[in-house]
């Protein structure tokens, strides 16, 4: 009879654990897959990427740029 009142402890506690672990699994899915998660230094860098791809600007204004955006 006595693991009658630790099996009443257990059972909360693994209460507590899953709940917890559930929440962190969804905040962590949200934080990786979620809209506007990105990295600001990076961004900029993406976008003239993105341009160049596009054939918005040519090889030597993609380096230029870059040049700049990394301070030299």
């Amino acid at each position: 009879m006595m693991w009658f009142g630790w099996g009443k402890w257990w059972m909360t506690i693994s209460m507590v654990l899953f709940w917890v672990a559930i929440i962190a699994l969804v905040a962590w899915g949200f934080r990786s897959f979620g809209p506007g998660v990105d990295d600001g230094a990076e961004r900029p860098r993406r976008i003239l990427e993105e341009r160049f791809a596009r054939g918005e600007i040519d090889e030597q204004e993609l380096s230029r740029r870059l040049q700049t955006l990394s301070g030299g």
